[in-house]
């Protein structure tokens, strides 16, 4: 028996629902009583398992305050042309990052640091210790 695996841009959206709901600090269960469904319901949708109707899709945005179009985002598959030379479908790196404890914190203390300055020089502290960690020893 073969295993299904997610469709891509169904795993993308779904990614970006949870990315979105942790962001705003919902759980999986107010999300799902807001929508009228259960939490493993919304499980589902963020691993991308079951896929995501329009009018739910149109529900979730309102919910989170957000466009549909958030949700699509740098979706794999989209028109390469209008994405130029930026980061593509290889950023799921940064959704799967700022899902975490980790990244929310740290995504959540950087945009209170109202100095730009300062701002500029916590991305440079970041980059150097990212930088030294990747040499060889």
């Amino acid at each position: 028996m073969v295993k299904k695996t997610p469709n891509p841009v169904d795993a993308h959206v779904g990614s970006r629902v949870r990315m979105r709901r942790v962001l705003i600090g919902m759980s999986q269960e107010k999300l799902g009583e807001a929508l009228g469904i259960t939490f493993q319901q919304i499980q589902k949708y963020e691993k991308g398992t079951n896929r995501i109707g329009a009018s739910r899709m149109q529900q979730i945005a309102t919910v989170m305050g957000v466009p549909v179009s958030y949700f699509f985002d740098d979706a794999p598959g989209g028109d390469v042309k209008a994405k130029g030379f930026g980061e593509s479908a290889g950023s799921d790196y940064v959704v799967d990052f700022l899902t975490t404890a980790e990244g929310l914190q740290l995504n959540k203390s950087f945009v209170k640091i109202s100095d730009a300055k300062v701002r500029r020089k916590v991305v440079e502290l970041v980059s150097a210790l990212a930088d030294r960690d990747s040499k060889p020893a």
